[in-house]
């Protein structure tokens, strides 16, 4: 992969961290997608308008549009150092993840733990499933579905673990064509994973919804495993962004055209996906998506596109909040049902305000009182290692959990 910056015998580097400020594109996405992810889980209660019953179906897309994002934007963080000529600091890297991720992630999971009254499903998993990111391959999906929507935090995770690892070894061995083989080999492999995983537990547990188990989301949907597509477009897009500078600014002249490919690529997923659970969605259905998915987040880094110039009230705070939002709206959904969902009954929009407004109100607690200051502890922290930003320090701002 290290031979893939030369353009005119000379390195392309990103733009650097002094230039770095969050990018309307990639936080209307990013507010976009978990947005989304509230409206499928808006069923476990009352759904809005049945106007919006198509768009709501399709609502888990939004955590693959938040995968898309997590591998452009951390791509970025740990590719940039690395592309000129830096030691990459792994404890850096890592230090701020945890910084990031587990501050927020603890204190909801303490709240499950200690409230059986928030979980929006009777059974909830052991904590060492949640403490040691294994929920996503341990999961008892029929009989503990609380915080289950964890599961994506723990594909996160892995990735956080083995991506620099494997950055680091692609940087050495200088071979573009190991980094196309492996690309090549995750694609690849996993439909064929997939296929072979939904074809023998047909076979020998029956259809989905007639199995002892729900073997569809512990065996093809949640599994680390089955799960890279999203993530490695988002590389993908930052390998380019950094390896390939010049075609990428040149191509930024065609973001508006990206952007409208972009769509009709996820319409053709959608396609694929009016049966979630078939062989065709599970074995093409993900590279699919994801490649839409990366499309409009390769409009959504720049400005040159329609998404990257769009400046709307209120996105920027929903993006720097969304990670709290994630963690939360299952729970303070189930809340607000049982204290006045009776008295919303058939008030549908109605309904669906007060949900989204509590979701709001309880993400909000959840950042400024838990996530900011363990930021900004971290940047204290981190102030001493280096004057210059440290490698893995945020290129680009506006991301799923990239921050």
């Amino acid at each position: 992969m290290a031979d893939m910056p030369v353009a005119a015998g000379r390195l392309q580097t990103p733009p650097s961290a002094a230039e770095a400020h969050r990018l309307p594109g990639l936080d209307l996405l990013r507010a976009a997608a978990v947005a989304w992810v509230m409206l499928f889980h808006s069923f476990l209660n009352e759904g809005p308008d049945e106007g919006l019953t198509w768009l709501c179906h399709y609502g888990w897309m939004g955590v693959d549009l938040f995968f898309v994002l997590s591998g452009f934007l951390i791509g970025s963080q740990v590719l940039a150092p690395l592309a000129r000529g830096e030691r990459l600091s792994f404890g850096g890297f890592y230090l701020r993840r945890a910084f990031r991720i587990l501050p927020a992630f603890l204190a909801v999971l303490a709240v499950y733990l200690l409230v059986p009254g928030f979980r929006e499903s009777p059974g909830l998993e052991s904590a060492w499933k949640f403490l040691s990111f294994t929920l996503n391959l341990l999961i008892d999906y029929r009989q503990n579905q609380a915080f289950s929507h964890a599961w994506s935090l723990c594909v996160e995770e892995h990735f956080y673990l083995v991506f620099p690892l494997l950055a680091w070894w692609l940087m050495r061995r200088s071979s573009t064509a190991a980094f196309v083989a492996i690309c090549a080999s995750v694609v690849l492999g996993g439909i064929a994973l997939r296929a072979g995983v939904w074809l023998h537990d047909v076979e020998t547990e029956g259809p989905v919804g007639e199995s002892a188990r729900s073997w569809f989301a512990e065996d093809i949907y949640f599994p680390t495993w089955n799960r890279l597509d999203g993530l490695l477009a988002g590389v993908v897009l930052a390998s380019l962004k950094i390896f390939r500078a010049q075609w990428w600014r040149r191509a930024q002249a065609y973001a508006n055209g990206a952007l409208l490919a972009g769509l009709g690529v996820v319409a053709v997923a959608m396609w694929l996906f009016r049966e979630r659970t078939g062989l065709l969605a599970n074995a093409i259905g993900w590279p699919v998506l994801s490649a839409g998915f990366a499309l409009l987040v390769f409009a959504g880094a720049t400005r040159a596109s329609w998404i990257g110039r769009w400046s709307i009230p209120g996105i920027g705070w929903l993006a720097a909040t969304s990670y709290s939002l994630y963690l939360v709206h299952k729970g303070v959904f189930h809340v607000v049902d049982e204290s006045v969902g009776d008295q919303l009954a058939g008030h549908s929009l109605v309904a669906f305000a007060v949900y989204g407004l509590a979701a709001l109100a309880a993400a909000a607690v959840l950042h400024y009182g838990v996530e900011q200051p363990f930021l900004r502890l971290r940047d204290w922290a981190l102030s001493g290692r280096a004057k210059a930003p440290a490698p893995g320090a945020d290129p680009v701002r506006g991301s799923a959990i990239g921050e």
